[in-house]
């Protein structure tokens, strides 16, 4: 996983697909956590995208970094029970303001199983990173 988070960690931005219904729908991304050998991703329980994650698992990410080097990681969204999780996220990234009682919101964890992450050169062969 540390090739993978290094490699988001450099592009900085980078974009999550999900499938809504027969149209693809694709967001930018920056927070993500590594704990316990996980790469952590989450989004808002209020969002669409987290029910189009909920109803089709399959996403991909997609990252770019400056030396013309793109990442594909694709997998199955699988969402994580334990709180703590959660809790680094939104301390980590100061999220407090929108996670919290008083919204009601809830910051979902998720990772990618049965995941493939390949970096890519503009011109050349791709290299498996997992």
């Amino acid at each position: 996983m540390s090739k993978v988070k290094d490699f988001l960690t450099e592009a900085g931005v980078f974009f999550m697909a999900t499938v809504d219904g027969d149209q693809p729908k694709l967001r930018p991304l920056g927070a993500f956590l590594e704990e316990d050998g996980k790469l952590l991703f989450g989004v808002g329980d209020f969002k669409n995208v987290y029910r189009q994650m909920v109803a089709n698992p399959l996403v991909e990410i997609a990252a770019c970094k400056k030396n013309g080097h793109w990442l594909r990681y694709t997998g199955r969204a699988v969402f994580e029970t334990d709180p703590k999780y959660a809790e680094e996220m939104i301390r980590r990234f100061g999220l407090e303001a929108i996670y919290n009682e008083q919204t009601g919101n809830t910051l979902m964890i998720f990772r990618l199983e049965d995941a493939v992450a390949v970096d890519i050169a503009v011109m050349g062969e791709g290299e498996s990173l997992l």
